[in-house]
């Protein structure tokens, strides 16, 4: 018993879920539903595709910054650099004021004063120019990865514009689809297309009319000889009657009064 009502209600969501699907599947090919679906992905891809300008964007001004970090970078390293050169020319004079005797120089304090500075600058100018360099690989780097995603970009408005196009193609290609199915299924005799039905109602409309309009002018025309029979009947029935009073003598007095009508005599005047 359990197993026969396990069975029954599976049969029966199968037959729901069949409805739904089948449901489904005729409201997704409702043109109205396909253009409404696809604005409604090319509006998804649009937003993605802004949000996607919009971290290239984001990127590009990165590059931008570390191009201001380089440049003050560079002005840096050339002012080390400056530096480095004026502490090694401040002791090349001791040098020269020593006459090379290194234990003077090195005895001197300005000496100390200029190899520790020479020093300073030195692993600054290093560090800098360490920094530098790897600011210049990231913008080559970013560089390359902007000019790329910029490509991406175009390719990605390009595929947005052909899916705008393709929206009417596909709702085009769906109506027609539609109306050659139709047309094949009136010809098949399976149709349950309510248009079929209004033309065929419209076909029988006018085979009515045309039919009744025949069928009024026939009866118009019977009218027409039923009055000339019968004034044939009248003209046959009339000689009919003239040739019986002409038998019986009542045609005669009608000619007698007709010839004894009174004439008078005209005389002719004498010359």
């Amino acid at each position: 018993m359990f197993n026969a009502l396990s069975r029954l209600f599976r049969a029966v969501k199968y037959l729901f879920t069949g409805k739904v699907d089948e449901a489904a599947d005729a409201l997704s090919t409702n043109p109205t539903v396909i253009s409404a679906n696809y604005d409604r992905i090319v509006e998804e891809k649009r937003k993605r595709l802004n949000q996607y300008v919009d971290a290239v964007g984001a990127m590009i001004a990165q590059e931008e910054n570390k191009k201001a970090k380089l440049t003050q970078l560079t002005e840096e390293i050339q002012k080390l650099e400056k530096l480095k050169s004026g502490a090694a020319a401040r002791a090349k004079q001791l040098v020269d004021k020593y006459n090379g005797d290194a234990n003077a120089v090195k005895n001197d304090p300005e000496y100390a004063k200029c190899q520790a500075a020479f020093k300073d600058f030195s692993s600054t100018l290093a560090e800098k120019q360490q920094r530098a360099s790897e600011l210049d690989e990231d913008m080559k780097q970013l560089a390359t990865n902007v000019t790329n995603h910029k490509n991406q970009i175009q390719s990605l408005m390009r595929e947005l514009d052909k899916l705008k196009e393709e929206k009417h193609d596909a709702v085009a290609e769906i109506l027609s689809a539609k109306e050659e199915k139709q047309i094949a299924d009136m010809v098949n005799g399976i149709s349950n297309d309510k248009t079929a039905a209004d033309l065929q109602r419209l076909r029988d409309l006018r085979q009515k009319a045309s039919a009744s309009a025949r069928v009024s002018r026939e009866v118009a025309g019977l009218d027409s000889k039923r009055a000339e029979s019968e004034f044939m009947e009248y003209a046959q029935q009339a000689a009919s009657d003239d040739e019986f009073d002409a038998l019986i003598g009542l045609s005669k007095d009608k000619d007698q009064k007709a010839n004894d009508s009174p004439v008078r005599d005209t005389k002719i005047p004498e010359a």
